[in-house]
């Protein structure tokens, strides 16, 4: 199995590589160069495994010869043991055909924490292999960041630093990051949005120097891996309810695009997907997109729900990619000016080809209150505000075919966003007893400006520190 840039110009890499590698050296995003897929029989045969041992074999089609199966079963069972349901994902019926596919059982109540646990050991198990030590950056729009912490924290050969939008968290998302005291972790809030931050970690990445001396690193969806790793809940999933004899849809609250690229994957693959379902908040760049061929950059404003405060969706350059043909210099063009116009000029083809799939809808601050308490009285469900714009997503936009059961995606435990969830029913959830102490704990953290020179020398005096 070999990997190919979204832009055409990085050499191959097998799977080894873009873990350790994350982002391109021509900017572009890592993709398979020819999809693995199952047959129908193939499939049926993947029913009823447990979720460790199904995400060990979807994995190893896209690990290829970097990782022996035996190695990766044993890493996943290990990553998933500690999660806090025996389903490890599962599936909660709200009414006759929508059910809430739960990902947020990981140590750090999100659906970040169903790749990093596993991407952790992936990680460990490669350098210690080769020898060597990276340096992992990372922005994160609230959870990516306490999930991609805990993988790491402690771990010998891995220095991680995390930038967040400094006050653009919730408080629970924010102490779960700053309250690790591991001397391998630091923290960074920008003076910025997510979009900031993400912006200076490509540009760190893209500053070959400073690449190469620190030997960066991404957990971020940029990396490839972490895609892989998301891939097998949906395929689970689907599995479940019937597939692939009985098509399913899938409704992902939706900030940079890896999520529902994960589930698209799952359809690349084999399975009957018949519908993908990108729920946004008021920072409705992807539903602009869907709604009109709309890709255009706007502010981006704060909201109930943080972790989709986003106008930059990286991991659509891959769906790009794919509706270009696979054609690397025309994806480079269109991202070139994208990020230089503030507008991506996607064909009108390709457009049209990606609303036969995916359907978008958006809801406000008011929407999304509404939507936890609809899910509350009816259903008795209490819902974070990610998960209510997924589930509202799914009734606005459900298959015509009532027999088609539709899986939202529940991305976060209600207890990482008690203010909003208050608001809404009147019921604060608790955190988890482990957790339950995370308002008292020690944080520790530093500010500084969008400016990448104080960012690169935050990060080189981190690494640095730890290397000697």
């Amino acid at each position: 199995m070999r990997y190919i840039s979204t832009r055409g110009e990085a050499a191959p890499r097998d799977f080894e590589g873009v873990l350790l590698a994350g982002l391109a050296e021509d900017g572009g995003l890592f993709l398979p160069e020819t999809w693995p897929g199952l047959s129908p029989a193939e499939w049926r045969g993947l029913r009823g495994l447990p979720y460790a041992e199904l995400s060990a074999r979807l994995i190893h089609l896209f690990a290829g010869e970097t990782l022996r199966f035996e190695t990766l079963r044993a890493m996943t069972g290990e990553a998933y043991a500690g999660f806090g349901h025996p389903a490890v994902a599962p599936l909660v019926q709200l009414d006759h055909r929508t059910f809430a596919l739960e990902l947020f059982h990981g140590p750090t109540l999100a659906f970040k924490d169903m790749a990093m646990q596993l991407l952790g050991r992936l990680f460990d198990h490669a350098l210690a292999r080769r020898g060597e030590r990276i340096t992992i950056v990372g922005a994160t729009s609230g959870d990516t960041g306490s999930a991609a912490i805990e993988a790491c924290r402690d771990r010998h050969a891995i220095d991680l630093v995390m930038l967040h939008p400094e006050g653009r968290t919730s408080e629970v998302q924010r102490r779960q990051m700053t309250t690790v005291l591991s001397p391998n972790i630091a923290n960074l809030a920008i003076q910025g949005s997510f979009d900031d931050c993400q912006d200076l970690v490509k540009a760190m990445f893209n500053d070959s120097p400073f690449r190469r001396e620190m030997r960066l690193a991404a957990v971020n969806s940029i990396n490839w891996a972490r895609v892989a790793a998301q891939i097998p809940y949906y395929a689970y999933a689907a599995l479940a309810l019937g597939a692939p004899d009985r098509p399913v849809a899938f409704s992902v609250p939706t900030g940079n695009f890896g999520n529902v690229l994960a589930a698209w994957a799952v359809r690349r693959m084999g399975l009957p997907v018949e519908r993908l379902i990108i729920g946004a908040n008021r920072n409705n760049i992807l539903a602009r997109f869907l709604a009109a061929n709309d890709m255009s950059i706007r502010g981006v404003e704060p909201s109930f729900s943080p972790s989709m405060d986003i106008q930059v969706s990286s991991n659509f350059e891959r769906l790009l990619f794919e509706l270009l043909g696979r054609d690397g210099a025309a994806t480079a063009a269109v991202m070139g000016r994208f990020r230089t116009e503030g507008h991506m000029p996607v064909p009108d083809a390709a457009w049209r080809e990606a609303t036969q799939l995916f359907h978008g809808f958006s809801l406000d601050d008011p929407g999304t209150l509404a939507e936890i308490r609809h899910l509350w009285t009816t259903a008795g469900y209490l819902a974070d505000p990610h998960t209510a714009v997924g589930t509202a997503a799914a009734r606005a936009k459900a298959p015509e075919d009532a027999a088609i059961p539709v899986v939202v995606a529940a991305t976060a435990h209600p207890a990482k966003f008690p203010d909003a969830v208050e608001r809404a029913t009147g019921l604060r959830p608790p955190l988890p007893p482990r957790l339950a102490d995370l308002y008292e704990r020690e944080e520790r953290y530093a500010v500084l400006p969008d400016a990448l020179p104080g960012v690169e020398a935050f990060v080189r005096a981190h690494a640095r520190r730890n290397m000697t």
